[in-house]
């Protein structure tokens, strides 16, 4: 890791989903290096020095077991619900005194280069919330700050979840522009699938 494992920076890293467009559990579908989608992002996140805390459902809940040791895992036996639950789930293994919490989904693989630049700008900046953009449309992982911590605990499906915290404080995000289009990425169905893995797979 490049940093202490002991930072107080937190990843929540949502995998409780069904995949029902992809038709096989996204944790396990073939990254780069060998890696599964999953393992590859865990290891972004220690490579930056964030603590994981994976939320898997009950289909994948066998899982638990394949991840670093320094990774946090719990499992989300409601996220049928929606994901606003899967990121309460996870907000319930997080410390008070966390400094950044980044949310993010296993379907949104980023290199560690972009963790990077966006942990520099959210600490530079004193942002209550980061996020990447890429030619005006905002992209994921979401930065935030310990201030955030109780608009986060009152987020509901039924307002919006997490788009309601991003509408609320939207004029105050910090928001970093992206050359690359792998900030808005989201591998929802085999054809971006198969389009992204072909272009991880060519990068140095």
């Amino acid at each position: 890791m490049a940093e202490n494992f002991k930072s107080k920076k937190y990843a929540i890293v949502l995998a409780a989903g069904i995949s029902s467009r992809m038709g096989i559990c996204k944790t396990s579908l073939l990254w780069v290096e060998g890696k599964d989608l999953l393992n590859y992002q865990l290891e972004q996140w220690l490579n930056v020095g964030f603590t994981p805390v994976v939320v898997l459902g009950l289909h994948n809940s066998h899982r638990q077991k394949d991840f670093h040791p320094e990774c946090i895992t719990v499992i989300n036996s409601h996220a049928y619900l929606g994901k606003t639950t899967s990121i309460l789930t996870g907000l319930q293994q997080i410390p008070q005194d966390f400094e950044i919490l980044a949310i993010s989904a296993v379907d949104q693989p980023r290199n560690l280069n972009i963790y990077q630049h966006l942990v520099q700008s959210h600490e530079e900046n004193l942002a209550l919330i980061t996020a990447p953009t890429y030619r005006g449309k905002m992209g994921h992982p979401l930065l935030f700050a310990n201030e955030m911590r109780s608009h986060l605990a009152n987020i509901q499906e039924s307002s919006l979840g997490l788009r309601q915290v991003i509408q609320d404080f939207y004029p105050v995000i910090c928001q970093v522009a992206f050359e690359n289009p792998e900030v808005v990425v989201d591998i929802n169905t085999p054809e971006i699938y198969q389009k992204c893995f072909g272009l991880y797979s060519t990068l140095p």
